[in-house]
């Protein structure tokens, strides 16, 4: 899919950093989609801190076969949401030249989890680090409405 989208882009969309967006766009609609299928049978959320829960071990399960390593919160609207083998990189070689790379593959999944939070009434701003591979963060800031 990522090489699809960059495949078909023009070189001035690629400088731009359209493709990046694209791809996110693509994953927030697949993250409403989803969520809606998941939380059709599923009991109403307490509190944010529930949903975020639910995000990291059925949504990620269902999605990538793994729960989220970990979950840390500063119980003011920012989480980070930690997988040390996420799926999408495992593939890449663990070497420094191809870290530019894994953000072409991380916006996919920060548009999946935004997409998912927004089905549940949470609007948010997702992005993601890879400090390592395979191992990437990814920081969901609750917006207040």
């Amino acid at each position: 899919m990522v090489s699809g989208v960059y495949k078909s882009a023009e070189q001035g969309e690629v400088e731009n950093g359209r493709c990046i967006t694209k791809l996110e766009n693509m994953g927030f609609r697949v993250g409403q989609g989803l969520i809606e299928r998941f939380t059709k049978d599923t009991a109403r959320f307490k509190d944010e801190l529930d949903i975020m829960k639910f995000i990291c071990k059925d949504f990620w399960t269902t999605v990538f076969k793994k729960q989220i390593d970990n979950l840390r919160t500063n119980h003011q609207g920012i989480y980070v949401l930690q997988d040390n083998k996420f799926r999408l990189l495992t593939q890449m070689s663990a070497g420094k030249q191809y870290l530019e790379h894994a953000s072409k593959y991380l916006a996919f999944t920060c548009g999946l989890i935004r997409g998912g939070l927004s089905n549940l009434g949470i609007k948010s701003i997702v992005t993601a680090e890879v400090s390592s591979m395979p191992a990437c963060k990814f920081q969901v800031m609750i917006q207040k409405l």
